[in-house]
Formats: structure tokens, C-alpha cells, sequence
């Protein structure tokens, strides 16, 4: 059991690194002020998160994983070449925020559909997941404004 609750976590510590990247390179690329703090701060909390899952996997006996997933990279590859050729715009950059909130909610969702998770896995997997839907939510709907206003 232990085996598995380190696989769910090391899996939402990958996507969760992702996840801050993405927001890191956003924060960068965003000329509205407001949307660089928002990532930045995105940013730092996912950071915690990944703190969190790590200290779960230490104490479950295994390594926590450090760097993000293949597809992340390639992701943020792709983001880094588009940004290079056309002009990123602030509702583009949500956009894209919101693709990987996207990724990251069903890899948390999926997670939790897991049956072997011990409770104290699953409580801090779900309490994330909620963390995970407000992310999610409030880029929507920035993203939402920021295309009602282009």
C-alpha cells in the first residue's frame, strides 16, 4: 500500500511541478501587473503544495520526485517556441494557465479515485484538490474577462 500512495504522490508532484512552472513562465511573460502577481503568487503556493507531497513521501519511506514530468517539459518547450514567434498576449497566457489547470485537476481527480490510498494520503490529496479547483476557477474566469475585453 505504502508502494502505491508514494506512485499517486510522486505522479501530483510531477504535475504540480508543472503547474508552477507554468505560472513562473506566465509571471514573466505577462505585461498586466495584476497577472504577474497572480502567477507569482500561483506560483509560491503550488510550491507548498509540492513541499507537502514531498514530506508525505519522505514519511511514507520513499524519495519524492524532484523535477516535473516529460510532458510538462515538452509543454512548457512549446509555450517557450509559440511565445517566440507570435505575440503572447495576457488572454493567451490564461489560456494556457488554464490548459494546465486543466491537466492538473483530472491527474488530482484520478488520484482520488484510487482505492488503496491511506486516509492520511487521501486527506491531503483531496485538500489539495480543492486548492487545485479554485486555481482553476479563478483563471477561468480571468481568462473569461480578459477575452470579454479584447
Amino acid at each position: 500500500m505504502a508502494d502505491k500512495n508514494i506512485s499517486v504522490l510522486n505522479d501530483l508532484i510531477e504535475v504540480s511541478r508543472d503547474g508552477e512552472q507554468g505560472f513562473l513562465k506566465s509571471a514573466e511573460d505577462a505585461t498586466n501587473p495584476e497577472l504577474k502577481e497572480l502567477f507569482t503568487k500561483r506560483a509560491a503556493e503550488i510550491n507548498t503544495a509540492i513541499r507537502e507531497l514531498q514530506s508525505q513521501v519522505i514519511a511514507l519511506g520513499g524519495r519524492p520526485e524532484e523535477d516535473g514530468s516529460v510532458a510538462g517539459a515538452l509543454h512548457r518547450g512549446w509555450v517557450s517556441l509559440r511565445s517566440a514567434v507570435a505575440d503572447r498576449t495576457d488572454t493567451a497566457i490564461l489560456e494556457e494557465c488554464e490548459r494546465g489547470e486543466d491537466v492538473a485537476k483530472k491527474k488530482y481527480a484520478d488520484a482520488l479515485q484510487n482505492d488503496d490510498l491511506s486516509f492520511e494520503v487521501r486527506a491531503l490529496v483531496e485538500r489539495q484538490y480543492q486548492g487545485v479547483l479554485r486555481n482553476h476557477d479563478l483563471v477561468k474566469d480571468l481568462r473569461n474577462r480578459y477575452r470579454a475585453n479584447s
